[in-house]
Order: structure tokens, then sequence, then C-alpha cells
């Protein structure tokens, strides 16, 4: 069994930053891919950024890239996404999660198995 824990989460207004921690426990954690995902009230879940096991390798949705960074510290277990410039439509839950698979990175949610249990972005206009 794998446990997730988001933390960071806050309000910030527009143009700030603030960065999200997701820290594993449970079994293996530097052997999968791991991804950030988030979901707006009254819409889907949808991706943010994914990052491959050994963090040398990411993915990013177009409406963060260059403005959001993911990160990975294998040795602490935990996942990190470093998020500037923040906007008024990145306000949003942020859910960290595990990939199935041990190898590559995925946009989908089918493709993660694990979730934690989200942290609140707000950034105010």
């Amino acid at each position: 069994q794998v446990q997730l824990v988001e933390s960071g989460g806050g309000l910030v207004q527009a143009g700030g930053s603030l960065r999200l921690s997701c820290t594993a426990s449970g079994r293996t954690f530097s052997n999968y891919a791991m991804a950030w995902f988030r979901q707006a009230p009254g819409k889907e879940r949808r991706f943010v950024a994914a990052i491959n096991w050994s963090g040398d390798s990411k993915l990013y949705d177009d409406s963060v890239k260059g403005r959001f960074t993911i990160s990975r510290d294998n040795a602490k277990r935990t996942m990190y996404l470093q998020m500037n410039s923040l906007k008024p439509e990145d306000t949003a839950v942020y859910y960290c999660a595990r990939s199935k698979y041990t190898g590559g990175y995925y946009r989908s949610r089918n493709d993660y198995d694990y979730w934690g249990q989200g942290t609140q972005v707000t950034a105010s206009a």
C-alpha cells in the first residue's frame, strides 16, 4: 500500500508563487513515475505535470509550461511542484499521484493508481 500526502497549498495573489510537496510512504517510491493533477470546482480532474522515476524526463500541460516546475527527491520520497506567476485560473485542488508503471510517464488519470488527498491552491485576482 502507498500513502501520498500533499502540502504547501494556500492563498496567494496573482503573480505569486507556491511550492507543493508530495511525500510518499509505504511501498517503493523511486521506481515509479509521479504526476500532479488539479481539479477546479465543477470541472474534471486534469493533468498538470509528470516526472519519470529518475527525474530526468518531465512533461507539462501547455497551460503551465514555463511557469511550473516538477521535481523529485527519491532519497526523501518526495515530489515537488514549484508554481510561479500564478494566475486565477490556476485555482484548484492539486493532487499528486503515483503511476501504475515503472517506466515512462503519463498524462491520463487511468495510468495512476495511488492518489493523495489534495491541497487547495487559490490565486486571487
